[in-house]
């Protein structure tokens, strides 16, 4: 049976001469995210990783400020609503007083604002814009 601290290097936490642990952002990451699950608990999920709740709460606060992004994790299911219509809801267009600029190397095409979007799409794929 392995040791905690060969468990956690394996995890690709870092321990310098003076025994303090280097965590990796995926791996604080991946903890924060753990602490996010359906019945977990912050305090056991920090015993799990040999951690005190409260860095565990510090990297929490960090995700929230955007300094740490989440993984999904495969426990977590990731589904978005589907919604299902018998037509598709009319879109309100507002014609642009603008006009459209396609630029494709030393080609410039000028374009009433109010062209369908779909054309300018046609357009742009025929130009082949972006691949």
């Amino acid at each position: 049976m392995e040791s905690t601290r060969e468990y956690l290097i394996g995890l690709g936490v870092i321990f310098s001469s003076d025994g303090r642990r280097r965590w990796p952002d995926d791996l604080k990451a991946r903890i924060v995210a753990e602490t996010l699950l359906t019945g977990a608990a912050v305090n056991d999920v920090a015993a799990k990783y040999g951690l005190k709740p409260n860095h565990v709460s510090s990297w929490r606060r960090m995700a929230k400020d955007g300094d740490l992004v989440l993984p999904v994790l495969e426990e977590e299911a990731a589904f978005a609503p589907l919604v299902v219509f018998e037509e598709p809801p009319a879109l309100e267009v507002m014609p642009s007083t603008q006009p459209i600029e396609i630029a494709a190397g030393d080609l410039l095409i000028k374009l009433d604002g109010a062209t369908p979007a779909v054309r300018i799409a046609e357009i742009v794929r025929a130009l082949g814009v972006g691949s």
